[in-house]
């Protein structure tokens, strides 16, 4: 049984800093891990997407040159290292895993953990 635990979110003003982690456990190889985050009244977004090699990274427009995506393999945490953070950025992020990235970024047979409320404030 996939589990997926994020942690790490929290308040915190514009310009700051973040990690977020998920706990990953009972998920087959191969799978493509990454990080989503939905507002009030919009879409849940692909924030960050990493292949199972590590090989392959996705990241929103909106995010990249600001977040990093990163995994330590031998404790099964998935990372999510958020810089500049600016009010927009103010969402609940969830962790997900998918038998490819391909699968992740178009939310198709996500595994999905409860996510972590991540507030900016300006």
């Amino acid at each position: 049984q996939v589990q997926l635990v994020e942690s790490g979110g929290g308040s915190v003003q514009a310009g700051g800093s973040l990690r977020l982690s998920c706990a990953a456990s009972g998920y087959p190889s191969g799978y493509c891990m990454g990080w989503f985050r939905q507002a009030p009244g919009k879409e849940r977004e692909a924030v960050a997407s990493r292949s199972s090699a590590g090989g392959i990274t996705y990241y929103g427009d909106s995010v990249k040159g600001r977040f990093t995506i990163s995994q330590d393999s031998p404790k099964n945490t998935l990372y999510l290292q958020m810089n500049s953070l600016n009010y927009d950025d103010t969402a609940m992020y969830y962790c997900a895993a998918a038998p490819s990235c391909l699968d992740l970024i178009r939310k198709r047979r996500n595994y999905w953990g409860q996510g972590t409320q991540v507030t900016v404030s300006s």
